[in-house]
């Protein structure tokens, strides 16, 4: 299973799980092909848009492990 931690960059969650991107839609990423998806961590991303990084990784995660089943 693919794990999120606070410094994978956000193009590294869209290549592998590109099922996750509403997540980051949902709280305001809506740029994920743009050059900051590149450079950017989740939680430098999570701060910009102020969401706390540690709640929005624990939902993301849950996410991903439960399209493992």
């Amino acid at each position: 299973m693919f794990q999120v931690t606070k410094d994978t960059v956000i193009s590294e969650v869209m290549m592998n799980a590109p099922e996750s991107a509403p997540m980051f839609q949902a709280i305001g990423m809506h740029c994920l092909g743009c050059a900051m998806a590149t450079g950017e961590t989740v939680e430098q991303a999570c701060m910009v848009h102020g969401v706390d990084p540690d709640a929005f990784l624990e939902k993301l995660n849950s996410f991903l492990a439960a399209g493992q089943n």
